[in-house]
């Protein structure tokens, strides 16, 4: 995760120097007026999906993560461009955000059916499903920092933002398709869902970036505080980063 970040704050930094030189160069030049911009047809980033890697940070060895968990978001925004500088915009918006994250040979007890905190067993030596993910669906608004190279056109601007949002949890839920046995054979092709919130904290707060140029960038989010309740379960972090496309 730390490298991940740590490229995605790389790109993030020499990116916005090559843009703030050349807007430094663009200005000295033409010592352009941004009061005087007319802003009525460049796209303002209204509508927003994310496609991404949903991973967690601070995850102990022993919880059994497999294959490319994955996270989509959609959100409506509205932007407010600054009066003195419209480069600059605020935007505020809200959306959902589903996180899946998938497991191998693992039971988890969403239910607390055999404990009172959050268990994740390792079911390798006995029955399990094949394919088994946690489901989290969250009522997210998303607040933002903003800055257009080119406010007037949007489009075909390089667009950078920072930020964070806060969500709700609406649900979550596990789900397990086909059941096997220990050797892998097949004992019954069923799903099984089961439903509860009880040991997840209600509310995400995460910092949030994005780089973009026209309607297409790469973007990140880190969950500061707690996915789990505290004493419930490990104190694992989500981070998800992936692709963005923003426009309208």
């Amino acid at each position: 995760m730390k490298k991940f970040l740590f490229l995605f704050i790389t790109v993030a930094c020499v990116t916005a120097a090559n843009a703030q030189d050349s807007t430094v160069t663009t200005t000295k030049k033409s010592k352009k007026d941004w009061s005087k911009v007319k802003l009525g047809n460049r796209a303002n980033d209204h509508f927003m999906i994310q496609i991404g890697h949903n991973g967690w940070s601070q995850k102990p060895d022993s919880l059994n993560t497999r294959g490319l968990s994955r996270s989509f978001n959609m959100y409506f925004m509205f932007d407010f461009p600054f009066k003195s500088d419209p480069r600059f915009s605020i935007g505020i918006g809200a959306g959902l955000g589903t996180d899946n994250v998938y497991f191998k040979n693992t039971d988890i007890d969403i239910t607390g059916r055999n404990s009172n905190k959050l268990t994740f067993k390792n079911v390798a030596d006995t029955n399990h499903f094949k394919k088994y993910k946690l489901m989290t669906t969250y009522l997210e608004a998303p607040v933002e920092l903003r800055f257009a190279v080119n406010p007037e056109n949007t489009n075909r601007s390089w667009k950078f933002a920072v930020g964070g949002k806060i969500g709700t949890l609406m649900s979550a839920t596990t789900k397990g398709k086909t059941l096997q046995n220990k050797n892998g054979n097949t004992i019954n092709a069923f799903t099984q869902k089961e439903k509860a919130k009880r040991f997840f904290d209600g509310t995400r707060l995460s910092a949030t970036g994005r780089i973009s140029y026209g309607v297409f960038g790469i973007y990140g989010a880190y969950q500061i505080n707690s996915f789990i309740k505290d004493g419930m379960g490990p104190d694992v972090r989500p981070y998800q980063i992936g692709l963005v496309i923003s426009g309208l």
